[in-house]
């Protein structure tokens, strides 16, 4: 005689294939009605699995998938929890990201890993229209909301076009804030690409290894000419780029 189906089961018209995307609408069902709020814990997976009659598996598997999909958060041996909204971030506009952070009401620090002069490689003088091994300027910083890193910038400056760049404090200033203000720009070129992180991004950024990643490549120009190559590496569960803009004969950049 077959068992009679547990309050609340899944399993009425489902195949095995599909259980664990009817465990993750559930949970997004009750966080979009308001049950769960931002911060709140969810179920354990002892507990879904006795309210929704799956196995131990199908809701490891749905939970781990809204974790890296930015959903929730978990931590070991504590539980899920809903996590905060994504901040998006303009993907048409240089923006300072700083003033991003701050706008939300959140903390906003930064980490300078890196300020120096270099060699050119191939990549760089291309990228910036010099010759390979002409000098230029690399900083790299973690940016970081509430102490969370949220990017990774890793920026190549054409000392050509900004010669002051390499003297500034960029714990005072940060590096697109100073471009900002000391250089003006006519041309931006945009290129957002998926990516899993490697592992130096993993450990500044904070998350494992393969992890993926949005990455924004962006160069600006003055006058027809380059000024600065910079790629900013953002967790793909913990950011988001968007836009929204008027259709017109001139783009303006922020």
């Amino acid at each position: 005689m077959p068992k009679p189906k547990k309050s609340g089961s899944l399993r009425a018209g489902a195949g095995p294939t599909t259980l664990y995307q009817l465990v993750k609408d559930h949970i997004r069902q009750k966080i979009h009605a308001g049950k769960w709020k931002a911060g709140d814990r969810i179920p354990s997976e002892h507990e879904l699995v006795a309210e929704l009659g799956v196995s131990r598996m199908t809701v490891h598997r749905a939970l781990r998938e809204m974790a890296e999909q930015g959903a929730l958060v978990r931590y070991a041996g504590i539980g899920s929890f809903v996590a905060e909204d994504r901040p998006q971030s303009g993907l048409l506009k240089v923006t300072n990201i700083a003033n991003e952070i701050r706008a939300r009401g959140h903390e906003y620090s930064c980490d300078v890993i890196r300020v120096a002069r270099e060699s050119a490689t191939l990549e760089v003088a291309s990228a910036l229209a010099l010759e390979t091994g002409e000098s230029v300027y690399h900083a790299v910083c973690v940016h970081r909301e509430n102490g969370v890193p949220i990017q990774i910038e890793d920026r190549y400056v054409n000392p050509k076009a900004a010669p002051d760049f390499i003297n500034q404090d960029f714990k005072l200033i940060q590096p697109s804030e100073y471009l900002l203000k000391a250089i003006p720009l006519n041309e931006v070129e945009h290129v957002v690409d998926a990516v899993p992180a490697t592992t130096d991004e993993a450990e500044m950024l904070e998350i494992r290894a393969s992890q993926p990643c949005l990455v924004l490549t962006r160069r600006t120009w003055t006058n027809q000419t380059v000024v600065t190559f910079v790629r900013c590496v953002h967790p793909g569960s913990r950011y988001r780029l968007g836009t929204r803009f008027r259709v017109s004969g001139q783009q303006v950049f922020g």
